[in-house]
């Protein structure tokens, strides 16, 4: 069947987005919310009915008039799978098709190991959580992953991580298709985490312009614009963890370069400042740590910090001096709304975050920050996959692609939808 134009097809995203978001659930609602007459919406209604998207609910209390029949979104015709990889682990996820968390877990992995054996095991953890929950690849009509490093989002493929050996290039969305038979997108977590937030209901102000900041292992930030991700030309916009704040030549970063915003204030940088500071017994407490476990962690200095240890203050307020002055930057140059903070690191403490506030509000001018909110984010691990779950959605319900398979009711097995590289030789389904 031929693809609908794209005004009809526009018009079918505006009908399904008005009863998925529960904004008009009646044919009067939509006729009054879109401006379409009574036969246009009984045939656009009709069309989503027939592909399974929305089903007939109850009859309406009648108003005087014809009692109207509710229309509702058909939220578990199918499953999306999702995946936020980390540095050293990655949480993986099912949703409905309104991005409904129903099934997730987390483990441990180094991303270091390479795409094939990483992959591996995010693809058994998505498989046992699709079991668990009795379905199979036949429901999954999407698959979202998150990497921690720059994707180039038209094709999926990460671009020189800085913390992924053996990734680039990779051909993430080739192998997980040849798995799922699905349409893939893959992201920057950072970007999905940013996401999951915009679009969680309840974000204080205005949250058309979000600056979501995770400080992890690394930094990272996510920007929308109008409520919708900016990603720049090739995807990487955000990347502020290797701005140059710094002319020290000493501290070499993860990604070649010196200087790096993530080298001098991220978590391998306080993992490694804290494990100086243990060495040279500055830090009674950290040489302690680094006595028991042979090693110094980011989260050992942010104990010692809560503990009262000086030298441990002074790496955290450094770090935070340094990331506020970076978010300064940002703030005069974009005037976001509402700054979101997340990360372990930025769980560490209020010292922390209070410092980074001070810095950010003295730095900024002060019409950037007369409205400005700077909270911490509100969703945990499962924020990334709720990202996840809405990129896949945003695009399966986008006019570019949802007339390429509303006529077959799923997108799950249709060869338009897998992408415009095809499959990679040699990667066949499991």
């Amino acid at each position: 069947m031929d693809e609908p134009s794209p005004e009809l097809l526009e018009s079918y995203t505006r009908l399904l987005d008005l009863v998925r978001s529960g904004v008009a659930d009646t044919r009067p609602a939509l006729s009054q919310r879109t401006g379409l007459g009574r036969t246009a919406i009984t045939q656009r209604t009709t069309t989503l009915l027939d592909a399974g998207l929305l089903e007939e609910g109850d009859l309406n209390p009648s108003t005087g008039g014809r009692q109207a029949r509710t229309l509702r979104f058909r939220k578990d015709a199918g499953r999306i799978l999702t995946a936020e990889l980390g540095a050293t682990g990655f949480t993986a996820g099912v949703t409905d098709l309104l991005g409904t968390v129903l099934a997730m877990t987390h483990k441990d992995c180094d991303i270091a190991q390479g795409p094939d054996p990483v992959l591996a095991e995010v693809e058994s953890a998505l498989d046992a959580l699709l079991a668990d929950l009795g379905g199979d690849r036949s429901d999954v009509w999407g698959v979202g992953l998150g990497l921690p490093g720059p994707v180039e989002f038209a094709t999926a493929r990460p671009s020189e991580p800085p913390i992924m050996p053996g990734w680039n290039n990779y051909p993430v969305r080739q192998r997980l298709v040849a798995r799922y038979d699905a349409p893939v997108w893959v992201d920057n977590e950072v970007n999905l985490l940013c996401l999951g937030e915009l679009r969680t209901p309840g974000l204080p102000g205005e949250p058309g312009d979000l600056l979501y900041v995770k400080i992890g292992t690394g930094i990272g930030a996510g920007i929308s614009h109008g409520g919708q991700l900016h990603r720049g030309a090739q995807g990487c916009a955000g990347d502020i963890g290797h701005a140059a704040v710094s002319d020290d030549n000493s501290v070499v970063c993860r990604c070649g370069k010196t200087g790096c915003l993530e080298a001098v204030a991220g978590g391998a940088a306080l993992a490694r400042d804290g494990e100086r500071l243990a060495r040279s017994g500055e830090s009674p407490a950290l040489a302690a740590v680094l006595s028991a476990k042979g090693t110094v962690t980011a989260a050992d200095v942010t104990a010692a910090a809560s503990a009262g240890d000086h030298h441990a203050v002074q790496l955290m307020v450094s770090a935070g001096r340094r990331i506020g002055a970076m978010l300064a930057t940002m703030v005069n140059f974009y005037n976001p709304s509402t700054i979101l903070l997340g990360g372990k690191i930025a769980e560490a403490g209020d010292l922390f975050l209070a410092t980074i506030r001070e810095t950010i509000y003295r730095r900024s001018l002060p019409l950037s920050t007369r409205e400005l909110r700077i909270e911490k984010a509100r969703l945990g691990e499962e924020g990334g996959l709720v990202g996840a779950a809405y990129m896949v959605l945003d695009e399966l319900f986008s006019v570019r692609h949802f007339g390429k398979w509303l006529h077959e009711g799923s997108p799950s097995g249709v060869p338009a939808m897998h992408g415009s590289n095809g499959f990679r030789a040699g990667l066949t389904p499991a």
